[in-house]
């Protein structure tokens, strides 16, 4: 199909808008289902402002599947239930050929040998989710609940871009139909999910199922949309769909715009289902998904109607389950970790186990729900898999070689550092020691975190020094390294030259700007995005001290677990006092007016990648150029990207992924010159 784009020229604000949303759910498709957009960033994002401009002017014309919604909002709302229409039940499981064979067996004499065919599918590991169609339009979106009902979603989904929220006409869809599937969380998402949550201090998710679901539980739909949700479908339903077969509906489907297993296909025999189960055991490692088996169903829509349901499943469907490498290892003790936030994780000590190419000896125990729900005692057998063929996990205990006199494992009550007794908040998960300025570990974890790249990029310096400098009662907080001195480093005589480096590094961090010093404080929750949002709101570390709550929730982006961490961050005194001393020592506590303006629009609706070493600037000021000249950074090559800015040394594979997408590539001179106008030396 070719879009063609409607000025608006003769046309009411009325017609405007309505050309403008039906173009626009069209380029979305086109760029998040089928992979091939026809216009660029920019021209979408003109698209996209042009709408919310009218929208705005004409609150009347309303429309709760406008392409604007995708960005979420911010109003809080329980979730009301809802009942299904179908009851949505779970399929049964199986994890050996022996018992798809016995499934295949029993269809064959439900069937009385009448021939049949299999659909063989993917198995998504998310979360089930039910949305209705009415006249094209998305109504309603139901996650699977207790299988009778479920919690309505509906806001949240329509800011996954994978979802159609209005599907185009003269298609052929009935007036009102149900389609299931899968909200997932791609590995890409997932992975800078977890970057920034341990940047702030915070718990990754343990696998992309559980950040999924939290997301799509939100009570803030921006939230929802920030964290880059995906969608497959595997199930249509509705009294008028027309198809004969189930893989027949899904192919349908398709051509109606939803996103569908791209792996499908239809067998007949035994042998021909093992071959798909063991291709796909291998190449859903190459996916952008998460999946954890294959789903088997009989074709026919009138064979499944044959064979009917038991209490809790269709007959006519299994899932069969890839096995997780799993090995049983002994329990030698727990030991406690304390994070710069002062959160306190149990860890398992066990003999050392060979596991998906790699020992394991450590896994986290996540907290002391997590010992209490396993029953864990000391001296166990636990079974350890890894999470996500990544972290490895505890997944069970093999309480049958359990010793008579083991005893249960109990949290700690005291911090392990610095005796403390620990804390837990009513409604969290976490155990924390509340002794923030006294405490060795998260002293020196937010000394490093205030000297990272990041942050006040003070690269001198690294924890091992950290460390020693801690120890020798040098520093004791983020201000005293700014009253060092080269004797103080240097009391041996054997250290001047880098002494005097690392003096020279902490003095020329003083005017890195504010939005990172923000970040460098390590306030809990604040990231370096909000850290940014709240410097360039509040301009200045004076108002943004003394902002309250209500305040500080009228940053976009920034709710109140956010904000009462960042106002409960300023009302210690400890931290007022550092701030100060900061403050006196030169570092910049003001957004700079003039490096904060836009100063042109070269690079305006742009994403760029900086890979490489560079001769003229350093990566984090060319970050800043792109800023400044309307453009965005982005960390990964994606479909979105602009161009690379490649310097010496870029990464093999940065380049094959740029060539396979065709992103351009360009030097750092092209870059200056064509974009920045800077004169060559």
């Amino acid at each position: 199909m070719q879009i063609i784009r409607i000025m608006r020229n003769d046309m009411t604000d009325e017609e405007r808008i309505s050309t403008l949303r039906r173009q626009l759910h069209e380029h979305n498709h086109r760029y998040y289902v089928l992979n091939s957009p026809v216009i660029s960033d920019q021209e979408f994002d003109f698209m996209m402002h042009e709408l919310q401009d009218l929208e705005a002017r004409h609150p009347e014309l309303y429309d709760a599947n406008s392409p604007t919604m995708r960005v979420g909002s911010d109003i809080t709302k329980d979730f009301r239930q809802v009942p299904h229409r179908y009851p949505m039940l779970s399929l049964a499981n199986t994890y050996s050929e022996e018992d798809v064979a016995e499934w295949y067996n029993q269809v064959s004499r439900g069937l009385e040998g009448e021939e049949f065919e299999v659909c063989c599918e993917m198995k998504y590991d998310g979360l089930s989710i039910s949305l209705t169609y009415e006249n094209g339009r998305l109504v309603q979106a139901v996650t699977r609940g207790d299988g009778v009902q479920g919690d309505d979603v509906t806001a949240n989904v329509r800011t996954i871009r994978t979802i159609p929220l209005v599907l185009e006409q003269g298609l052929g869809y009935p007036e009102q139909f149900e389609i299931r599937g899968e909200i997932l969380m791609p590995w890409q998402s997932f992975n800078r999910l977890n970057e920034e949550r341990e940047e702030i201090g915070e718990q990754p998710f343990a696998n992309p199922r559980n950040a999924a679901s939290g997301t799509l539980k939100s009570q803030d739909s921006r939230v929802v949309a920030e964290r880059g949700l995906d969608a497959y479908l595997y199930y249509l339903l509705g009294e008028e769909i027309k198809a004969e077969g189930h893989y027949e509906s899904l192919q349908t489907a398709k051509a109606w715009g939803f996103k569908t297993s791209e792996g499908m296909c239809k067998v007949r025999t035994l042998e021909e289902i093992y071959a798909f189960i063991k291709r796909w055991d291998t190449e859903r490692k190459t996916l952008p998904v998460a999946t954890d088996g294959i789903v088997l169903k009989v074709n026919s829509l009138r064979q499944q109607r044959h064979l009917g349901f038991t209490a809790k499943s269709p007959r006519w469907a299994i899932a069969y389950k890839f096995r997780a490498e799993r090995a049983c290892t002994r329990l030698l003790n727990v030991t406690y970790q304390v994070g710069r936030t002062g959160a306190v994780t149990p860890v398992a000590n066990m003999e050392t186990v060979q596991l998906a190419g790699t020992k394991v000896r450590r896994a986290t125990l996540n907290n002391a729900d997590f010992i209490r729900s396993f029953n864990i005692h000391e001296g166990d057998w636990l079974y350890v898999e890894k999470g996500g063929e990544i972290i490895p996990k505890i997944v069970g205990v093999d309480e049958e070689r359990r010793e008579p006199s083991a005893v249960p494992v109990e949290f700690i009550t005291h911090c392990p550092e610095c005796g403390a007794p620990l804390r837990r908040n009513e409604g969290e998960a976490v155990t924390y020691c509340p002794n923030d300025s006294g405490c060795p570990p998260q002293i020196k974890g937010r000394i490093e975190h205030f000297i990272a790249r990041k942050a006040m990029n003070i690269d001198s310096l690294g924890p091992e020094t950290v460390d020693a400098y801690y120890e020798n009662g040098l520093i004791n907080n983020i201000a005293d390294l700014y009253t060092l001195t080269v004797d103080q480093i240097n009391a041996d005589g054997s250290r001047e030259k880098s002494a005097r480096k690392i003096i020279s590094a902490i003095s020329e961090s003083k005017a890195i700007p504010f939005e990172r010093v923000v970040f460098a404080l390590g306030i809990r929750m604040v990231g370096e995005t909000t850290a940014k949002l709240l410097a360039r709101h509040f301009n200045d570390i004076e108002s943004l001290s003394n902002a309250t709550v209500e305040q500080l929730m009228q940053v976009d982006g920034v709710g109140e677990v956010i904000a009462v961490s960042v106002v409960t961050y300023f009302k210690d005194e400890k931290n007022r006092e550092i701030v100060r001393r900061l403050t006196q020592y030169g570092l910049q506590m003001s957004v700079d007016k003039e490096q904060g303006q836009p100063k042109d629009d070269a690079l305006q609706g742009m994403n760029v990648v900086i890979s490489g070493v560079f001769a003229r600037h350093s990566r984090d000021e060319y970050k800043m150029m792109i800023e400044q000249h309307g453009g965005k950074n982005q960390s990964s090559i994606s479909s979105k990207t602009t161009f690379i800015l490649a310097g010496d040394n870029m990464g093999p594979s940065k380049l094959q992924k740029a060539q396979k997408l065709g992103v351009k590539i360009i030097s750092e001179e092209d870059f200056l010159t064509t974009y920045i106008k800077e004169e060559k030396e």
